[in-house]
């Protein structure tokens, strides 16, 4: 038996997710020398980036990666802006292989868990492509709120990205930072005699949450 010592030097595969306009995509286009696929085509104004055209199908995405991980072009950051623009692809691509006439026509749920295999085509696309030329993969995606049903506490609602959730723990799994991009959010209160009323404010700040909370998904290894 052979021990080794191991160490992490790879590229991370980073997810920033948050509501709209909260600058996710103005935060990507700071990365180093990064190529877009730009799927959403929802480049706020002033900003410019080099994007891979031609970004149809989910047989397009696939095709960009394999060129990217033959020739990354001095390119040393992918951007995938967005997910859940993504993830129609990649239903499309799984109804048209099986004919099926949505992702809900087999029962029980069995297409979102058919749907599994194709975003773990995707995620290894990336993965080779950060492993083999040391590229960073910042991956984007709108915001949702969901109820949490947690043994432990009664229930709450927190913020996750807006994927099936099938695709998001595959997702996240796969990331070495989560973040959620959100405005600073302020809680005070109004005594109005026998009755006080909370209200929340939120300031034109913005903060990236790298460690997870009950208010939201994040994670930062």
């Amino acid at each position: 038996m052979k021990i080794e010592k191991l160490k992490n030097t790879a590229a991370p595969i980073v997810l920033v997710y948050g509501e709209p306009g909260v600058g996710k995509t103005t935060l990507a286009a700071a990365f180093k020398s990064a190529v877009w696929m730009a799927i959403e085509r929802g480049l706020p104004a002033g900003v410019v980036v080099d994007a891979i055209d031609g970004l149809l199908t989910f047989a397009n995405v696939v095709e960009a990666l394999r060129e990217l991980c033959k020739d990354p072009q001095n390119y040393q950051t992918l951007v995938v802006d967005c997910l859940d623009a993504l993830e129609p692809l990649l239903i499309d691509h799984l109804c048209g292989q099986r004919n099926w006439k949505d992702i809900e026509a087999p029962s029980f749920g069995k297409g979102w868990v058919a749907l599994d295999d194709v975003w773990r085509s995707f995620l290894k696309g990336i993965v080779t492509l950060r492993d083999r030329h040391n590229v960073t993969i910042v991956l984007i995606a709108h915001s949702t709120i969901e109820r949490v049903d947690d043994p432990r506490a009664p229930s709450f609602s927190t913020f996750v990205p807006k994927l099936h959730k099938r695709g998001r723990h595959l997702v996240v799994d796969a990331c070495d930072v989560v973040g959620f991009l959100g405005h600073e959010l302020k809680i005070f209160s109004d005594d109005q005699g026998f009755r006080e009323r909370i209200r929340a404010t939120a300031s034109a700040q913005r903060f990236l949450f790298v460690e997870g909370t009950p208010a939201y998904t994040a994670k930062n290894r």
